[in-house]
């Protein structure tokens, strides 16, 4: 095993076990308690009965349902002198005790000592974390003595199911749900794009079989001490009137039947009518007065406004300050930061703060892949400010459509934004892997290194991947064979690792959800075996013998073993094996599999030229480029299976400024047969105008649109001649505002 891999697996089981130090047993725990105070380091066994003690109104509460419920190994004996006591301050149970000093919201006090365990809520949230840090000290059959403080950093903590593409099916909510409560995250917001019902049947109400299961969530949720939070959508074709209006109100009164008591309104991704500030506020107050407030049990409202970020504000950032203006101050608004994808820091919560009149609620776009489909985002959460909390009303982040995979991500935004100032990313993931996948943590962390960067995107949002072997990647590429069997070591932990998680049967969830890139990733670790038996065969030193006959056939076997892995993974490209929506699969792309390329490159050229042979030393062949003066498509990724050319979906408005273009270029002439492009938005053909360079010049030639949604724009007429570029710009004189969808194009 590669000695890097065994220095993380070492760190990894001595991190999780906390065995090096005296609070080992609150080492466990995560979120990081703010406080903990340990006066024995000698851990104790757990007992084998105890007495639980609280009042009566505590009976049916999440805190003692929980602790039951984890402790099934403990038996409960009224008689048994080691006792546990439960209580929200206040609680009659608690007189005897001395009093905790005051409690934060959903804060809590642990006390485990040699008689007894003593657990108080500032309110029965906080009881329930308590219960919750005490369940994750439990782990391993042992107990330590100390006393736990603790509350939280920020007041709202989780997830929006906000994505596009597949939405989450209900038993990845229900898991999801319980997630959160382990991890002390209080708030999902239901709000999946493809869900008709919150976005394009907005005025509709649920069909039965789907409002029951919301019914369940929102019951599951309150069990779990998470708010579930039902967002609606109803910019796209809202109409500003009094019965849009009553459609509106009527259909979250439908959701407060159902137990929904927290509601956001969304606003985003959207163009024309609905986009006006002054309208959303009115709408917005009206809610805030005519619903919310009829109801003593509904959360503050939240909503997320059209312009969420700050690179689509204009020179007087004149949406923000009206809604500041305008907006009731009890309405919470959401924010992505300076772009649509961005890590947030304390500039950008003063900057935004000031323009909206209250703290934003942040929208951290992270580890969601909607405009990264064809990747697994598996890496630790960093980046963020550890100085925000108090500027912040909630901080929610926005997940993939692989819900178990996301939970790597989320367990580090459960620490996070709980206790900011003690969040160490690298030591959270560590964490977060043996959470996920206990049985086998370490070849999911193995597995895990190569697939944490985004690659070039849209939002141009990267993630450190690959910083590990950046040094050995280097020297391999100099010929360096020691350097080279190290990297062969890598790959073949890497396909150990493929096969071990491909085998496991404890989480089938998760294993479904990462079999594409498994799958993938296993071919790319036998070509990286094959490349560097290539490398290590003409590194050696150069010798006055000519090459045998059977070096130069070692050769052209490990080449061709090379290829066969190379074409395993284009194929894979199109494959049944990738999800629904997914285009392609892409896995180490940061520093691996360049790397590797490379290094095909080299010892091609190098085994041609010393074993006379001729054999093919390009790895990829990636023919097409792109290039945008419209700033939000200058780096989409562009992709190409046969003779299908794909440009990344873009799923936020494109704004798309007069005489900007978009083109696409080859270096070779080819036969454009079709093109098509989907901008959700009606009558805008005649605003572009379609080119092709054929002979050394531009030629037009004629757009039509759908009539019909998406109102795709297609080129019939674009002919048959030899092209080398493809270009669309905006001829309208003024600004478009449409949608960059499901752009093919089709050439030979």
């Amino acid at each position: 095993m590669n000695r890097n891999l065994i220095l993380t697996a070492t760190v990894s089981a001595i991190t999780w076990l906390g065995t090096t130090n005296a609070t080992a047993q609150f080492a466990r725990v995560c979120p990081v308690p703010q406080q903990v105070e340990t006066s024995v380091a000698a851990m104790v066994n757990q007992p084998t009965q105890w007495a639980l003690r609280c009042d009566k109104q505590r009976l049916s509460s999440a805190a003692l349902k929980a602790l039951t419920e984890g402790t099934t190994h403990i038996a409960q004996n009224k008689k048994a002198p080691f006792t546990v006591t439960l209580g929200v301050v206040g609680d009659r149970c608690l007189r005897a005790l001395d009093k905790p000093t005051a409690l934060k919201a959903e804060g809590y006090l642990l006390k485990v000592a040699e008689k007894g365990i003593v657990i108080i809520g500032a309110d029965e949230r906080g009881l329930y974390y308590g219960v919750q840090t005490l369940l994750q000290s439990m782990e391993g059959g042992k107990m330590q003595y100390g006393t736990v403080t603790d509350w939280p950093d920020t007041p709202v903590r989780g997830t929006v199911e906000g994505f596009y593409g597949t939405p989450w099916s209900h038993e990845a909510r229900l898991s999801q749900i319980a997630f959160y409560g382990r991890h002390k995250m209080n708030t999902y917001i239901y709000g999946p794009k493809d869900d008709l019902y919150h976005r394009r049947f907005w005025r509709k109400p649920y069909p039965k079989a789907e409002a029951e299961r919301i019914q369940q969530l929102c019951n599951y949720a309150k069990a779990h001490a998470v708010d579930f939070c039902w967002a609606i959508h109803p910019g796209v074709d809202i109409r500003w009137d009094k019965a849009d209006r009553d459609s509106l109100v009527a259909k979250l009164e439908d959701m407060y039947a159902l137990g929904v008591r927290s509601f956001a309104v969304f606003f985003d991704d959207i163009t024309g009518e609905g986009t006006r500030p002054d309208r959303q506020a009115q709408l917005l107050n009206d809610v805030e007065h005519n619903f919310r407030k009829k109801h003593n049990d509904v959360a503050p409202l939240v909503m997320c406004p059209t312009i969420y970020n700050r690179s689509w504000t204009d020179s007087n950032d004149t949406y923000l300050r009206a809604l500041g203006k305008d907006l009731d101050p009890d309405i919470q608004v959401m924010w992505t930061g300076n772009a649509v994808v961005a890590d947030i820091d304390l500039e950008t919560m003063q900057w935004i703060n000031s323009r909206i009149g209250r703290n934003a609620y942040i929208w951290w776009n992270y580890p969601v892949s909607d405009y990264v489909r064809e990747r697994i985002l598996l890496g630790p959460v960093y980046g963020n400010g550890t100085d925000i909390a108090p500027l912040l009303s909630g901080f929610v982040s926005n997940p993939m459509e692989h819900a178990e995979a996301s939970k790597i991500a989320l367990y580090g935004v459960a620490d996070y934004t709980w206790n900011m100032k003690a969040y160490r990313p690298y030591e959270n993931w560590l964490q977060a892997t043996h959470e996920v996948l206990p049985a086998h943590a370490d070849a999911l962390r193995t597995f895990a290194l190569y697939n944490k960067d985004l690659g070039q995107n849209g939002h141009g949002y990267r993630r450190a991947e690959g910083d590990e072997m950046t040094i050995e990647a280097q020297r391999a590429l100099q010929g360096d064979i020691v350097a080279i069997e190290s990297l062969a070591d890598r790959c073949t932990t890497l396909r150990q690792a493929c096969d071990t998680l491909l085998a496991d049967t404890t989480s089938p969830a998760l294993v479904r959800e990462l079999r594409p890139w498994l799958l993938y990733t296993q071919c790319l670790a036998d070509y990286g075996t094959a490349v560097c038996n290539m490398a290590k065969m003409t590194a050696k030193e150069k010798t006055a013998n000519a090459a045998t006959q059977a070096q130069s056939d070692a050769f052209t076997q490990a080449h061709a073993q090379a290829r066969k892995a190379l074409n395993a993974m284009q194929q894979m490209q199109t494959s049944k094996v990738r999800h629904a929506l997914q285009p392609g699969i892409r896995v180490g792309t940061r520093v691996l599999l360049p790397t590797l390329n490379d290094m095909f490159t080299l010892a091609t050229t190098e085994g041609n030229r010393r074993y006379h042979t001729q054999l093919d030393s390009i790895a990829m062949d990636a023919p097409y480029k792109l290039s945008s003066t419209v700033e939000q498509l200058a780096s989409q990724p562009v992709t190409m299976v046969g003779d299908n050319v794909s440009v990344a979906d873009a799923n936020e408005v494109i704004h798309w400024a007069p005489d900007a273009s978009l083109t696409l270029a080859t270096d070779r002439n080819v036969i454009f047969s079709t093109f098509g492009l989907d901008v959700q938005v009606p009558h805008v053909a005649s605003a572009f105008k379609l080119q092709l360079f054929t002979n050394g010049q531009w030629r037009e030639v004629p757009l039509t649109q759908s009539s019909e949604a998406p109102y795709t724009l297609n080129a019939p007429t674009i002919g048959s001649a030899k092209a080398s570029r493809i270009k669309l710009t905006n001829v309208s004189g003024q600004q478009v505002d449409v949608f960059f969808k499901n752009f093919n194009l089709s050439a030979q």
